[in-house]
Formats: structure tokens, C-alpha cells, sequence
């Protein structure tokens, strides 16, 4: 049973053209390949369904593959497919980052502060 959309399968996806995938190497690094469709993906795992609920209508259609966390939009142009263990790692990452806060002062509004019967005269 061939469940990839037909105008995905072997083909590039619309606007997005790279599809990335993100594993571990043996030596802990991260490995990235790209490749131009999911037709390779389709040889190297096994199919489970098609995404039908992400919010990118550019990955609606796209394969959901056993042992893979995806699709998620990168960029424009990118679909990613992360193995499990990194999409943990670099999710715990992301969230645990501290994102500097940025105060503004702000003046107050004219007329805080000043009797009722000055601002109305």
C-alpha cells in the first residue's frame, strides 16, 4: 500500500526542496544529510502514515516514517526528520536556553498621576 500523496512521491515538495535528516553518529556528534526528496527516506524506513495536521500546510502530505520525529519545517525550504534520541537532546537544549529579557522603560502615559480636575481643564 502506497501511502505518500502522489504529488510528493519523488518529487520535490512545493517551496520546501531539501529534506534534512538529523541522527547521531557513533562518536555522539550530530549527522546531517539533505537530500532533494523523500524517495530515499522511503528505502532506508519503513513508511507509517502521512502528515495531515501540521500547521505548515508545505508538510501536509509528506511521510511519517517509523523511527524518525517528523515532519517539521526548517526554514522555507528545509522538511526535517530528527531520530528520536536528538529530537530529546536538542529539545532539552532549546528549552533550557535562557533567552536574555530585554526591559523597556516605558513612560507613563500623559496625565498618570496628575489630579483628575488638571488633565480635564
Amino acid at each position: 500500500m502506497d501511502l505518500i500523496a502522489p504529488h510528493h512521491k519523488g518529487t520535490t515538495m512545493g517551496h520546501k526542496n531539501t529534506v534534512r535528516v538529523v541522527t547521531r553518529a557513533a562518536d555522539g556528534t550530530l549527522r546531517i544529510r539533505d537530500y532533494p526528496t523523500t524517495e530515499p527516506l522511503l528505502e532506508m524506513h519503513t513508511q507509517i502514515g502521512i502528515d495531515d495536521c501540521s500547521t505548515d500546510l508545505g508538510l501536509r502530505g509528506l511521510p511519517v516514517f517509523r523511527g524518525l520525529i517528523g515532519p517539521m519545517p526548517e526554514g522555507k525550504n528545509v522538511v526535517r526528520y530528527e531520530s528520536p534520541d536528538v529530537f530529546e537532546t536538542l529539545t532539552k537544549e532549546w528549552t533550557s536556553a535562557k533567552n536574555p529579557r530585554r526591559r523597556r522603560r516605558m513612560q507613563a502615559p500623559q496625565g498618570l498621576g496628575e489630579p483628575l480636575d488638571a488633565v480635564t481643564s
